[in-house]
């Protein structure tokens, strides 16, 4: 019998660990010792799968942001692949935590191939437990990384950048509104659908705003005939500096912009200290996969984004 419950203090941040492999559990371990110390996750969030032995099985740990109390994804979800019932008991156990805490959404993101700190082996399978436990995959996206070089591109001296600071944040909204009524992305769009363009606009300057970020990174660049053209939004979450949103406003698409407001984040996260930047985006959207590349990133993975109304 399987015993789904809390992680004991002498198990964190270890979880489940695997004798033959060293390097994921060094990773995983400093992984959750991390998301620990910066409250992105609590120790009564740590949940595992005892089998009747009394051994560790599975897990699965909520996950927020620093300085949020309720819980909105997941990560270190471990099912052993012999035992059908550990992996839907974990699902239910997180989504039925989750709730009791306030959530009313629960998240999780599938990153393929396995790469630290998770090393989500087995994606397929993976991807079937979330299903079968009523997820659904919210988009299929891309993601982009970075080693910040020694130079860096140019500005695109078409474009003149002006910051939060200078302008403060209706142009951001308005602007973000004016892009997200065309857009590629599919959770974007299921929001404009939901929501409107207007409110979907001001929750995704919200929820951007909620990164760790200065008011003078974030900056519009205005074409050379005054008007608005992209949107740059860098910011630094728990782990990694990110570029945190980029768009081009429907007038000026097929310049080569979204390559321009990629580079101008990067610029602005480099001269702040950036190592190393990673960015996203739907796959769906291949201006923007363009964008990452032309400005010198490298697609290292796919990532699939699940989530379930709790």
């Amino acid at each position: 019998m399987t015993l789904i419950r809390s992680a004991r203090p002498h198990e964190l941040p270890a979880l489940v660990e695997y004798p033959d492999d060293p390097e994921r559990n060094a990773a995983t371990r400093g992984y959750l010792d991390g998301l620990l110390e910066t409250k992105c996750t609590r120790p009564e969030w740590c949940l595992v799968a005892e089998d009747g032995e009394g051994r560790l099985v599975g897990s699965v740990v909520l996950w927020t942001l620093p300085g949020h109390e309720v819980p909105y994804a997941f990560v270190l979800f471990e099912a052993p692949a012999g035992e059908t019932g550990v992996g839907p008991a974990l699902l239910d156990a997180a989504a039925r935590t989750a709730r009791e805490l306030g959530a009313q959404e629960l998240e999780h993101v599938l990153d393929s191939p396995a790469q630290a700190p998770q090393f989500q082996r087995e994606p397929e399978r993976r991807g079937e437990l979330l299903r079968g436990s009523g997820f659904r995959v919210l988009r299929d996206g891309r993601r982009f990384g970075l080693r910040v070089p020694a130079e860096l591109p140019a500005d695109d001296p078409r474009l003149t950048f002006r910051s939060l600071t200078d302008l403060g944040p209706a142009p951001f909204v308005d602007l973000l509104e004016a892009l997200l009524a065309k857009t590629s992305d599919a959770r974007l769009a299921a929001e404009v659908r939901t929501r409107g363009a207007r409110r979907a606009a001001e929750q995704l300057f919200e929820q951007t705003a909620e990164l760790e970020h200065e008011p003078g990174w974030w900056e519009i660049g205005h074409d050379a005939d005054g008007t608005p053209a992209v949107i740059s939004l860098p910011a630094r979450n728990p782990s990694v500096h990110v570029i945190g949103f980029v768009g081009v406003a429907p007038a000026h698409r097929g310049k080569g912009y979204a390559t321009s407001a990629v580079i101008r984040g990067t610029r602005v996260l480099a001269a702040h200290g950036a190592t190393e930047i990673r960015g996203d985006c739907d796959a769906a959207n291949t201006a923007m996969a363009k964008a990452f590349t032309r400005a010198g990133y490298e697609n290292f993975a796919d990532r699939l984004e699940f989530g379930m109304a709790l």
